[in-house]
């Protein structure tokens, strides 16, 4: 009896153990993210079986391919206040690019002008002065080229937007082939620059290339259609392939592997800087000027690339007493009080750099943009769910401004991508099952999106868990998709899940939601993006469809 008792609980003893075993070794040889991945998806399943969903039967609404020209999509030039408002008897505007036009370091030109019309020059007797309006260059291209709002002159940071414009068939005259000299460089952890100039010989813009077409540092860049530097980019790196022939097949072939093992395509540099310091990035783009006024990037090393970011002005008056006053300004910028508080900025540094690119015309860049544009995802079809707030805090303008900026935005979209729709208040609806995005699934997600109306509470987690689960089915469909989801929202939460709740299966999963906030609670929205480094877009009922066009071209 007693020997069976001893033999029964040896066994018992063996089973727990063994089990322990199992269990504690059950996740050897995966990687931390494929824990992470899996623990993660069956959070999900727990969590949505809590969730309040209803299906909502698709309606089709005809699709107007001309439902909105550019004009319409800018916003109004208000928008873009003025920074320094010249009040001269003959007074010139200028759209300036951020870096010189923006806030303390960023803000030479503001300076600059504002001295100027401290002096009150005068000009056959009339006082003449020089207002400033800070607008990111490729934006500020859209508004000359469209005629929504043209100024007496433009200041991009490089001469690529000033080429385009010329292949706009816009006439303009350069005044200044440079008001301050900077340039675009890739910036390299310590131990990331080490690695290069170890295996490479030397870090250069195709050593970082190669690197990182090899899977030997993590790479990003921001959106070539709006950014200067993204554009140079792009340039630069096709140009490192083929340099006789960008578009050629070895060039495009290059892009592609290195577009491949690109984690991150930003919107903004203050995104891509927020992934480096978090540790997501190994080297970014920026501008000299700002990474000498960043001190928390010291540790990173700048290697410069591409053209040089000498901020030209072109003229886009044929007012001869405008002209006049154009020119007048650009030798007060280039006097010696104004160039010493440029280099106070932080410009003029890194002068010894020449670029070795050859000069491309504004066909060649438009054709690049169109090439990245088309090639960006490296044949990938990219899968996303959009997820509309329709709880009561949403009725009147912020709903009417997201039923027109998804409808007019969404043709931004490339059709070989699948597109989903879910909206919420206290309830998820799956308003549009996932499909692809031909003319088909545009009708009816314009339909779907027309019948909208708000009410009720809002549990945007809830509607997001909904809306992950359907991107994961997808995923287990097709393993090669890539993964977006598109919060459209007021920001505020008050039913449902919390953050708290779904952050972990958020991070787990690695599906970035870009969030767009409508008069919105930024920083709970920001919040969402920053988990898997997704853009979020404070937009007003003015400028929504524009900076959804951005995103969407960007990512979509």
């Amino acid at each position: 009896m007693k020997k069976g008792l001893i033999l029964f609980i040896t066994a018992i003893v063996l089973f727990l153990t063994i089990t322990g075993v199992v269990w504690a070794t059950r996740n050897s040889g995966k990687t931390t993210n494929q824990v992470t991945s899996e623990n993660a998806e069956e959070t999900l399943k727990r969590l949505i079986k809590k969730v309040d969903v209803q299906e909502v039967e698709a309606k089709k609404s005809p699709i107007m391919e001309d439902d909105m020209e550019i004009q319409d999509e800018l916003p109004d030039i208000g928008e873009y206040p003025l920074i320094v408002v010249g009040k001269g008897d003959i007074n010139i505007e200028i759209f300036s690019s951020p870096e010189k036009a923006g806030d303390n370091t960023d803000g030479w030109l503001n300076k600059v002008a504002e001295n100027f019309n401290k002096e009150k020059y005068t000009q056959d007797g009339n006082v003449i002065s020089v207002s400033v309006r800070k607008i990111d260059s490729g934006t500020a291209l859209e508004y000359i080229y469209s005629g929504k709002y043209v100024p007496d002159a433009y200041s991009p940071s490089n001469a690529l937007w000033g080429e385009m414009l010329k292949a706009k068939k816009v006439a303009l005259t350069e005044k200044s082939e440079r008001l301050v000299g900077n340039n675009a460089g890739i910036l390299l952890k310590k131990d990331a620059y080490d690695k290069i100039v170890k295996k490479y010989g030397a870090v250069n813009l195709k050593s970082v290339i190669e690197a990182t077409i090899n899977e030997e540092i993590t790479m990003g860049y921001t959106n070539p259609l709006a950014s200067s530097s993204g554009l140079n980019f792009i340039l630069s790196a096709l140009c490192s392939f083929s340099p006789n022939d960008i578009f050629a097949d070895e060039a495009v072939e290059g892009f592609l592997a290195f577009q491949n093992n690109i984690p991150l395509m930003a919107q903004t540099t203050m995104q891509l800087r927020e992934a480096a310091l978090k540790g997501t990035l190994d080297g970014l783009i920026l501008e000299y000027q700002s990474y000498q006024n960043l001190p928390e990037l010291k540790n990173f090393m700048f290697t410069p690339y591409g053209v040089r970011h000498d901020e030209p002005l072109y003229s886009l008056t044929e007012d001869s007493s405008k002209n006049q006053v154009i020119d007048k300004f650009v030798e007060f910028c280039h006097n010696e009080k104004s160039q010493k508080l440029a280099t106070d900025y932080g410009f003029n540094g890194n002068d010894n750099y020449v670029s070795e690119l050859p000069k491309f015309s504004g066909e060649e860049i438009i054709q690049a943009q169109a090439l990245w544009k088309d090639k960006k995802d490296v044949g990938k079809e990219i899968v996303a769910v959009f997820v509309a707030d329709i709880s009561g805090s949403m009725e009147g303008e912020p709903i009417n401004s997201l039923k027109a900026s998804l409808i007019n935005a969404s043709k931004y979209i490339n059709e070989e991508n699948s597109i989903g729709l879910v909206s919420y208040n206290s309830t998820v609806y799956k308003n549009l099952p996932i499909g692809k995005f031909d003319l088909n699934q545009r009708s009816y997600f314009k339909g779907a999106v027309e019948y909208l109306e708000p009410t009720g509470g809002t549990a945007s987690f809830n509607a997001i868990t909904v809306a992950l689960d359907m991107l994961l089915e997808e995923k287990r469909k097709n393993p090669d998709v890539k993964l977006m989801l598109f919060l459209l929202s007021d920001g505020d939460t008050n039913s449902g899940l919390s953050l708290n709740k779904i952050k972990p299966v958020i991070e787990g999963v690695q599906i970035p939601i870009y969030t767009i906030g409508y008069n919105a609670n930024i920083p709970a929205l920001s919040e969402i993006s920053s988990i898997n480094e997704a853009a979020s877009i404070d937009a007003s009922s003015e400028n929504v469809v524009y900076k959804l066009k951005e995103l969407f071209n960007a990512q979509m």
